[in-house]
């Protein structure tokens, strides 16, 4: 194998320094935005929160916006505002990471997974019907890669069945679906603010809602429980009086974050325009290579494209994904790959999940890798993943 390994790789790596497959990018009007907050009164737990909050509101289009100390407690705060409860079932994808449905079963609730589109790799929607019992409470498809799922006949399931829509945009913040902008559709949605991520707050997340209700619970659960808005309150003691009402969680995102997501989002559209841009070059290059398959352009969505993800055409191929992932990794390119099918999760084997629930996902699961694909990545980064990728590909596809 050594031997092979100095085949492909001539001696030298392509890059000589490692290009992750996704990082932040923070410049001067970013760390001078946090100094401001540490110079400031309140470093958590004060107006910059809010501040935050109504600008992520206005960017989406939502009505309202509450701030998380991360994607998976505001996912957690959707599903507890939800009402869902033990013995509740909630549909999603195995294609996500766990933290989609682990806030189910934080809830008490059972994740049923419903199996992907072969061409987008979003939830099958066409599936989802026969997945839908009297326990049934929410239905919660996540834009994998940043193209939206397809929200139109999710939306019209969940409204004919009574159930609540909330998406995991997690890998969606700025993308649009038929003009309207994720974010202002379902019941709630969540955006994640990690540093892979289109913006960061270096951990942290959001749910946007047009719903009052759900907006109060979310405020609540982020909190403790705690109420202090004197019309909320069962009691009332005096001016420092407060009540914990529910079980609620500290879940709550800092001053200094929120300061940062502010100067992230002024950038946001930007950022995305490079990502688009990287990954046209990388269609582009990629096109006549018949080896791998491209990321599917769903027409009915506008893509902020997190992930660029290739797939393998060939069981020689996939039979040597581990071998071309390291090979790629030895080029200095940080490949990934997104997702490990939730309930291949030992933990989840326990719960009783079995292999063969969702064949389309295992089966692309088998076939994926995901190349680097982040705004601060130039013009010279794109072409090393290009060249690096042509370079093992034919290699493989050669061996004997």
């Amino acid at each position: 194998m050594d031997k092979e390994k100095l085949a492909i790789h001539g001696g030298q790596p392509i890059r000589d320094h490692y290009l992750p497959y996704g990082r932040q990018v923070i410049n001067d009007d970013d760390i001078n935005s946090v100094i401001s907050i540490l110079r400031s009164d309140f470093i958590t737990t004060g107006p910059t929160i809010e501040q935050f909050e109504r600008e992520i509101a206005e960017y989406t289009g939502a009505k309202f916006a509450v701030a998380f100390s991360s994607g998976t407690a505001a996912l957690h705060g959707a599903c507890f505002a939800a009402g869902i409860g033990k013995g509740d079932e909630v549909i999603t994808t195995p294609m996500t990471f766990a933290a989609t449905s682990n806030c189910i079963l934080y809830q008490g609730g059972k994740p049923v997974f419903v199996d992907i589109d072969p061409k987008t790799y979003n939830l099958n929607s066409s599936l989802i019907k026969e997945k839908i019992t009297k326990k049934t409470k929410a239905i919660i498809p996540v834009h994998f890669t940043g193209q939206p799922a397809d929200l139109e006949c999710i939306s019209k399931i969940a409204k004919e069945n009574n159930l609540i829509l909330i998406e995991d945009a997690a890998h969606a913040l700025g993308a649009k679906y038929k003009n309207k902008n994720i974010g202002s559709i379902g019941d709630m949605t969540m955006f994640s603010f990690h540093p892979v991520k289109h913006i960061t707050t270096g951990e942290g997340g959001i749910i946007t809602t047009n719903n009052e209700d759900f907006y109060q619970k979310l405020l609540q659960f982020r909190s403790h429980g705690i109420v202090r808005a004197k019309e909320m309150l069962i009691e009332n003691h005096g001016p420092w009086y407060y009540e914990m009402q529910s079980l609620g969680f500290n879940y709550r995102l800092t001053d200094i974050q929120a300061a940062l997501g502010i100067s992230q989002l002024k950038k946001l559209d930007s950022y995305i325009a490079r990502r688009k841009q990287i990954a046209d070059f990388y269609n582009k290059e990629f096109k006549s290579m018949n080896e791998i398959s491209l990321p599917f352009q769903e027409v009915q969505g506008d893509s902020s494209w997190h992930l660029y993800i290739i797939k393998l055409q060939s069981s020689k191929l996939t039979g040597n994904r581990k071998e071309i992932y390291e090979a790629l990794q030895k080029e200095n390119i940080g490949v990934n790959v997104h997702y490990i099918p939730v309930y291949h999760h030992p933990y989840y084997q326990t719960l009783g999940y079995k292999f063969g629930t969702c064949t389309v996902a295992e089966k692309c699961y088998e076939e994926f890798i995901t190349l680097p694909l982040h705004a601060g990545m130039s013009d010279q980064d794109s072409m090393d993943v290009v060249n690096a990728v042509k370079k093992v590909i034919n290699y493989f596809s050669r061996r004997n």
